[in-house]
């Protein structure tokens, strides 16, 4: 395992001024400042329902798409969404053809098989929509870099508009980036160099939305009638990874409160077969349960499954299909878990190497940028997992990233071994001959420069914290930030040379580790580690035996920890009381980095 470093960060303002302003503790102050959050911006951050909407008509091409729509509707046009097979993909695509249908237009949709079709649009799509005869195509979540599929569309009389959020692809001359957009009647893409629209980080479902939104403002549909779609930007928001703040943040915070009594009947489903329906639903239950199971549909079958679970008409549908999806998604996790276990196996050969190159023949192409995200959390380093494709000359794989590498870059250095590559710094998805793996696994490893420095496992820290200085309100401050997620992540804190004055042993596996902590001036506490096996391991390694019997059994010891920590309130039978979540533990030297 590498090792870790535990790093403060030292960002600079004058927290106890602004937690006089804004009526904060200083601690909240310091974690606002910490996550980049203008001063300007603290009231919205701090009081998000009190959060307005940007207007959707700022987006550049807005009124045009709309025209193009509307048109289509009056000609009586038949219209065709095609979106992407993830979890964002999805829910633009319901939000898109469940608006489009509440206007009238004769309307179906797409989904791409990750496998037969890969991301988005293409040419083959473009002609089954002719043959179909498709007037006009919209995209979501992809399209923006489908200039060929476009321009044949385009080519053969059809309209089309593009709703995406990602990012514009360009070529470089005479050192200008010149961008490429596909030729299509209207483009929705907040990130468009000339588009003014003030915040530029929606999803795809987000765009999506803002185009509902005017489609039913030009029919005078009550603007009632779109907050049923918060639920579903909501899930989108959170999936797919885009930062928590500005108008994210406020479509999570209000999706998040209507998600458990949505009016959806799919959505409802797939809370209870998770086993959330007596939950306030968060973003950790919406990121790890709900969006896996919709996630998983596209990855070992068809993500079609998902979008007719949220077109269910009944419940007893939508039981079926809801349970259908967490039956993927539960074979999804074994066959990650025997993934990740087979690639850990192969890492002991490998394990001198920077960038770890792995070969799985027998693992679902799908699962491949799961298998790496896992090894590379595991051991820090850059993962690429390559596996067997439908051509037996060919082997197909998918790669993610640390912090400190950029892989689009990596493999740009050994293009001459691929067949064909994409990406950006953190996650990439590849190609390449059979005959080219030992080539290519010893040249991305010769032009790799990351250092030892590099490959040590950062642990950021908001603030060294006593433990004494948590009270019941600043852990509801705390609270108040939520949700966590990308761009806001949930605090971490630190206190150094903590005494454990006992330890107990708990849970039916005998996982939990609850120890009460005694600071250097004498302020006891209750904290609460999810690893026992892990904890016993490092404390007789760091103290021994008797010292680790002693802490059992609560006599005088000498186990002193430096803890990274979250605090939490434990209520039990009425009563209740701070606790303090471990995350790390060690002997290691705290220091601040700029």
């Amino acid at each position: 395992m590498p090792d870790k470093k535990w790093m403060i960060m030292a960002k600079k303002a004058d927290f106890f001024a602004l937690a006089e302003k804004f009526h904060i503790d200083p601690v909240v102050a310091r974690l606002l400042v910490n996550r980049d959050i203008a001063e300007e911006d603290f009231e919205d951050f701090l009081h998000p329902d009190n959060g307005k909407f940007n207007d959707p008509y700022q987006i550049e091409d807005m009124n045009q798409a709309v025209r193009v729509v509307m048109h289509g509707i009056e000609e009586g046009q038949r219209m065709r969404i095609i979106s992407d097979y993830d979890v964002d993909g999805v829910m633009s695509n319901y939000i898109l053809y469940t608006g489009l249908k509440r206007i009238g237009a004769e309307v179906d949709y797409v989904i791409p098989h990750r496998v037969k079709d890969g991301y988005g649009i293409n040419e083959e799509m473009i002609d089954d929509a002719i043959d179909d005869g498709i007037s006009t195509i919209i995209t979501c979540d992809n399209g923006i870099a489908a200039y060929d599929a476009v321009k044949k569309a385009k080519d053969a009389g059809l309209s089309v508009v593009v709703t995406d959020h990602h990012h514009i692809p360009y070529r470089v001359e005479n050192g200008e980036k010149q961008y490429i957009l596909p030729p299509a009647d209207a483009i929705l893409n907040p990130k468009k160099e000339t588009c003014k629209y003030p915040y530029k980080e929606l999803c795809g479902a987000g765009v999506a939305y803002k185009f509902v939104e005017c489609l039913y403002d030009r029919r005078e549909i009550p603007s009632e009638e779109m907050l049923p779609f918060l639920d579903f930007v909501s899930v989108a928001t959170i999936c797919d990874v885009v930062p928590l703040t500005g108008e994210n943040r406020l479509f999570v915070v209000k999706g998040l409160q209507r998600l458990r009594h949505s009016e959806n009947e799919g959505l409802r489903a797939l809370i209870r077969v998770n086993e959330l329906s007596d939950s306030v639903i968060n973003s950790g239950h919406v990121g790890y349960r709900i969006g896996p199971c919709i996630n998983a549909a596209g990855r070992l079958d068809s993500a079609e499954h998902a979008m007719e679970l949220f077109t269910a008409d009944n419940g007893e549908t939508a039981w079926i299909k809801a349970k259908n999806l967490k039956d993927i998604n539960d074979e999804r996790k074994e066959l990650t878990l025997k993934g990740v276990m087979q690639a850990e196996a192969i890492v002991g050969d490998i394990e001198d190497d920077k960038v770890y190159v792995i070969y799985l023949p027998e693992c679902h192409e799908s699962l491949a940028g799961i298998i790496a995200g896992r090894i590379r959390e595991r051991y820090n380093r850059p993962t690429i997992i390559l596996t067997d494709s439908e051509d037996p000359d060919v082997l197909k794989g998918s790669g993610r990233s640390t912090e400190e590498y950029h892989m689009y870059d990596g493999l740009k250095e050994c293009e001459e071994l691929l067949i064909k590559f994409g990406g950006h710094s953190g996650a990439a998805g590849l190609s390449m001959k059979r005959e080219n793996l030992s080539d290519f696994r010893r040249k991305i490893n010769e032009v790799c420069v990351l250092t030892e420095d590099d490959l040590a496992v950062k642990v950021k820290i908001d603030i060294a914290m006593p433990i004494s200085y948590v009270t019941e309100e600043l852990i509801s401050q705390i609270e108040g930030l939520a949700p966590f997620g990308q761009g806001n992540p949930k605090p971490v804190f630190a206190q150094k040379n903590l005494s454990v004055l006992s330890a107990k042993i708990l849970g039916k596996e005998q996982n939990v580790v609850k120890l009460t902590l005694e600071t250097p001036d004498g302020f006891t506490g209750e904290g609460i580690y999810f690893n026992a096996p892990q904890f016993t391991g490092d404390i007789i390694s760091w103290f021994g035996q008797e010292e680790y019997d002693k802490m059992l059994q609560g006599w005088l010891n000498n186990v002193v920890l430096n803890v990274v920590y979250y605090p939490e309130i434990n209520e039990f039978n009425g009563i209740r009381t701070i606790q303090y979540k471990i995350s790390e533990y060690s002997m290691a030297v705290v220091r601040e980095v700029l």
